[in-house]
């Protein structure tokens, strides 16, 4: 039966090998961080398995830095964005008709790290410590902001925001003791860890539920280019699929289609486990189970709706933002359109290769 599917997969891939790369439509995405990391694995996989090049189209990630992302999707730079929910929810409020139709990260990655060895316990213990980013415009900025409003703290006078930078930078930064704590996320946390730095997570239960970051478009973009939208969150989703069954498979396919995300100086043994654990920390995020959803990229209006009453409430946004003005789900049914089933077997197959 393996032997069955290993060939199935590789006339597949050859097949794939047929498609006119000239005939395919490049399409850019925003990849809302300075650097493609081990996240975007499910990204490598769609690419490498043929899928996008199988739907007509290949894909671009586009480095940008946090809220950046979805500017860029407001003033139809880029036309999707992989962004987070928080500045699509201000910018909404100003008039953008943009809507998350896919989302990626079912459980929220964002939350305050501290030094294991700090003695920070608390939110409101942050009082008078500076917390690093990974960059202003990040959406670390924001829910260190709204965290330490909800503590009871001053925003603008208790807590003092720098940019750290990711990964190794950040981790030089918490030893040098230039920065006390860390308002970023779930792999950079990871970064961080592997570069020598052991972190401890608040307790940050009142965000623990809320959705992270997803597909978003234009709303114009969606009604245009619906199939296309369609075959960019169905790649994701095989990939997610893929990635979550064999995610060593899945980092060793990052490193052949984004080769800079391979670790240097250190032994492929020793990548591979930073590796494994960069991308074990996101996985537990791309779950459905997260908040409770049957289909991958389906948006909880209960949960969405729940934290645009925390933006509100904590100064994120001016107003709230009804949920059903941030996110459709008017896709998922097509973006779903295939068979898990396929997917995982033809994932088991690869390891033997």
């Amino acid at each position: 039966m393996k032997r069955f599917y290993l060939l199935a997969a590789t006339a597949f891939l050859l097949g794939i090998a047929g498609f006119d790369a000239a005939a395919q439509t490049t399409v850019r995405v925003g990849w809302c961080a300075r650097t493609i990391t081990t996240a975007a694995a499910p990204f490598a996989v769609a690419m490498k398995m043929g899928w996008y090049a199988h739907d007509g189209i290949s894909v671009e990630l586009v480095p940008v830095a946090g809220t950046d992302c979805v500017k860029l999707v407001a003033t139809k730079i880029i036309p999707y964005a992989l962004a987070s929910v928080e500045p699509l929810a201000i910018l909404r409020s100003q008039g953008v008709k943009a809507k998350i139709f896919y989302t990626a990260y079912q459980g929220n990655i964002f939350g305050i790290a501290v030094p294991q060895s700090s003695s920070i316990k608390k939110i409101a213990d942050l009082k008078g410590k500076t917390i690093g980013v990974t960059a202003m415009s990040s959406v670390g900025t924001l829910i260190a902001r709204a965290l330490a409003t909800s503590a009871g703290l001053n925003p603008d006078l208790d807590i003092h925001i720098v940019v750290a930078g990711e990964g190794a930078q950040t981790a030089a930064l918490l030893r040098a003791g230039q920065i006390d704590a860390l308002s970023q996320f779930d792999t950079q946390y990871a970064l961080v860890e592997n570069a020598g730095v052991k972190l401890r997570r608040l307790s940050t239960s009142e965000i623990e539920r809320f959705p992270s970051n997803g597909f978003l478009a234009l709303e114009e973009t969606l009604r245009t280019n619906r199939q296309q939208a369609v075959a960019l969150a169905q790649g994701y989703a095989k990939g997610t699929v893929f990635t979550i069954a064999n995610p060593e498979a899945a980092i060793r396919i990052l490193w052949e289609i984004y080769p800079e995300t391979k670790p240097t100086g250190i032994d492929e043994a020793t990548a591979l486990r930073d590796g494994m654990k960069t991308l074990e920390a996101r996985i537990t995020n791309l779950k459905l189970e997260k908040s409770g959803v049957s289909k991958w990229g389906e948006s909880s209006e209960k949960n969405y709706s729940a934290y645009t009453d925390f933006m509100q409430k904590w100064g994120i946004t001016k107003v709230k933002v009804p949920a059903n003005e941030l996110i459709t789900n008017d896709l998922i049914d097509e973006i779903n359109d295939f068979s898990q089933a396929k997917i995982i077997a033809m994932t088991k197959a690869y390891k033997d290769k």
